[in-house]
């Protein structure tokens, strides 16, 4: 007898899930129904700021595969569709045509939640003018091309200075845009330490973006035409052509809620190792909806990344399709780059050590991307924790310029395996001086590290 699988979400994650499943069951075995509200499916949302910079020429470039491929594999896509409510009980969903506002139930044996996260858009006044762009999926990323376009203006502010808004600040700088960047931290890049932040924003300025600090945003001031032309702060006013949100997202999890599945607490879908929802049988998750465990401090995080999210589709395609994968957790590794600056970071801030109760050292170090005299090396600062009494490696830090931030690959393998920073120092890396001095910038931290560990047991 056929079953039917519905998934909310039409792009990593659950278009990974549907296609695992399919790839594991026939279609008189199962049928296959997704819901995606927008106008796209299985896209990169992480390649958008690079579009609107105009690295990426064509929007089509960033999509992976379209609607019409997914069909060909029997997979019934129903674009520009939203789920509304979600009877668990009858196991079925409600849904609308955003076209023809037509309303249907559909039933189902299994369900996904792939709804992904949504920009914070907090409600200050003017949020909602013309020019004001949270960027989060593709539609999002033509509409602020469209404003560039078609505006007069050289003035851009960026709201808020995590990963979205360096990734903005740069796409614009390339767009020729004179970019103010206005953050509520002290120091720009909060998933970093404050110390390393602050060589994020040094290097900003030194690309002419003005970074304003300990600064919150008040308001959105528009003209009479409805149109941005100013960001407010309790003591300063920042004119404006164009305003791009990068104050981050939260989980997208109204549905869930409504429906009662348990949630965490950073407001993200609970599930187990399978990605199944935590007292449901029929109903997984995944994706930047959901928390994950954080291997390091043992905490639950919300950290909406596509690497994740397609991971989760895997794993839940391969759970539907009678298969069995788990997803054990993540360390925490991220990269991102502000026109020639990098920015690496994996495992634990100094904040985060102490909100887990740990005991750490930390070292700083500076070093080069290539051995000394090799033409074209780049300077690049590494910090690491670690923990005091055992020597576990706890997190690493890089900024720097070309080559440094994959780098930050070996510290997130180190992270899982549970090394210690002494059996650090015995990795056996690759060397040859147009990639690396002989003690690698990663080792010599670790060899520093060793150090400071034992002056503290």
């Amino acid at each position: 007898m056929s079953e039917r699988l519905v998934v909310i979400g039409g792009d990593a994650t659950g278009m990974s899930a549907a296609s695992q499943a399919r790839r594991l069951r026939k279609p008189g075995e199962l049928e296959i129904v997704v819901f995606e509200r927008g106008h796209f499916t299985s896209y990169s949302a992480c390649g958008i700021p690079y579009w609107v910079g105009g690295e990426v020429e064509e929007r089509d470039d960033l999509i992976a595969r379209t609607p019409e491929e997914h069909r060909a594999r029997d997979i019934d896509l129903r674009l520009r569709t939203e789920v509304l409510e979600i009877d668990i009980d009858g196991r079925r969903v409600r849904s609308r045509d955003l076209e023809s506002g037509v309303e249907t139930w559909t039933g189902y044996d299994k369900l996904v939640f792939a709804t992904g996260a949504t920009p914070i858009r907090p409600p200050l006044p003017g949020i909602d003018a013309q020019g004001v762009h949270g960027v989060q999926t593709l539609d999002d990323g033509q509409a602020l091309i469209d404003t560039l376009e078609s505006i007069e203006g050289r003035r851009a502010v960026v709201v808020g200075a995590g990963y979205i808004g360096v990734e903005m600040a740069e796409a614009l700088i390339h767009r020729g845009y004179q970019v103010t960047m206005v953050n509520r931290s002290a120091e720009p890049m909060s998933t970093l330490d404050p110390d390393m932040g602050a060589l994020v924003r040094k290097a900003m300025e030194g690309m002419d973006i003005q970074v304003v600090s300990n600064a919150e945003v008040t308001g959105i001031r528009a003209d009479e035409a409805g149109r941005a032309r100013a960001v407010t702060t309790s003591d300063a006013e920042y004119e404006a052509d164009v305003v791009v949100l990068g104050i981050g997202v939260r989980p997208n999890i109204d549905l869930a809620r409504a429906a009662g599945l348990p949630l965490g607490p950073n407001e993200g879908i609970l599930t187990d190792l399978s990605m199944r929802v935590r007292g449901h049988e029929n109903i997984w998750a995944g994706g930047d909806c959901v928390e994950v465990l954080d291997l390091v401090s043992g905490s639950l995080r919300h950290i909406p990344l596509g690497t994740h999210a397609n991971k989760h589709g895997q794993i839940i395609g391969s759970g539907i399709g009678g298969d069995y994968a788990t997803f054990p957790g993540v360390v925490g590794t991220a990269i991102s780059k502000v026109c020639d600056l990098e920015v690496a970071r994996t495992g634990l801030r100094e904040q985060d050590a102490r909100t887990a109760g740990l005991q750490y050292v930390t070292v700083i170090i500076e070093s080069t991307s290539r051995s000394g005299y090799f033409p074209g090396t780049a300077l690049m600062t590494v910090k690491m924790l670690a923990e005091r009494r055992t020597g576990r490696l706890l997190g690493v830090q890089i900024v720097g310029r070309e080559g440094a931030a994959k780098r930050i690959d070996i510290a997130a393998v180190a992270l899982t395996t549970r090394l210690t920073v002494e059996q650090m120092t015995a990795l056996d890396l690759g060397y040859a001086p147009p990639f690396s001095p002989v003690w690698d910038p990663i080792l010599v931290a670790a060899r520093k590290a060793v150090t400071a560990v034992r002056r503290n047991p």
